[in-house]
């Protein structure tokens, strides 16, 4: 029955934590334009991330390790 008493006040301070980072989330405009985050990965994109990805979708470069036939 003692741990109640630690129990109930530590949950309301976790709540209010909760509905604090929430309240600043919200503030700082975390959650504003989501469906555009979603679709922007459907989308093809031809800017590259890395300088040594090829710059067309089209077939892979043959693995140096890697020889015709063998695994």
């Amino acid at each position: 029955m003692d741990i109640l008493y630690l129990l109930i006040p530590l949950s309301a301070v976790l709540v209010l934590l909760i509905l604090g980072v929430f309240g600043w989330a919200l503030h700082r405009g975390q959650f504003e334009d989501i469906e555009r985050e979603g679709e922007r990965i459907l989308q093809i994109d031809l800017l590259q991330v890395d300088t040594d990805q090829p710059a067309s979708p089209g077939s892979p470069e043959q693995s140096p390790h890697r020889q015709s036939g063998q695994f």
